[in-house]
């Protein structure tokens, strides 16, 4: 995907995939889990968690994490991005608690789910990550070379 193309997709609303290495022993693989975040292009991304949570612990410890988004939707679509920990934000602040749940959800949810919530301001905390490493694909032109060849092969 071309740069601007990557940062657009990535600034939309899509569930991101977070992936942090799992140092604690045993035959672990990275931990992966969905996440809402937050993206404005050429930003850093935003990510909410409980800061007491396992996936908390892991990122503070290794200062950096992976976040995959896709589209789901024919042709398939990814961006990957790799990076630091920028910064830490303890506790969360409500205009970023606020901006990720207006990302996800139509207002009236959005306010439903704040107020319903409202207890995990003392709780949660925000991680920033600069984007360093992108990694991305954009199936169309596949897609529309593999349609090319159905239709050669039924005129034939």
């Amino acid at each position: 995907m071309p740069h601007d193309a990557r940062e657009r997709f990535l600034a939309a609303p899509r569930i991101g995939v977070l992936g942090v290495t799992d140092p604690r022993g045993g035959d672990r693989a990275p931990l992966v889990v969905p996440v809402w975040y937050g993206y404005e292009p050429g930003g850093e991304i935003v990510v909410e968690t409980g800061r007491e949570t396992v996936k908390a612990r892991l990122l503070r410890a290794a200062g950096r994490f992976s976040l995959c988004v896709q589209d789901e939707q024919r042709p398939y679509r990814y961006v990957s991005v790799e990076g630091p920990v920028t910064s830490i934000e303890d506790p969360v602040d409500p205009a970023v608690r606020e901006a990720l749940a207006r990302r996800y959800l139509d207002p009236d949810e959005a306010r439903d789910y704040l107020a319903a919530t409202s207890d995990q301001l003392k709780d949660d905390i925000v991680f920033r990550m600069r984007p360093q490493r992108w990694r991305t694909a954009d199936f169309a032109a596949f897609a529309a070379d593999f349609a090319g060849a159905d239709a050669g092969a039924d005129a034939g």
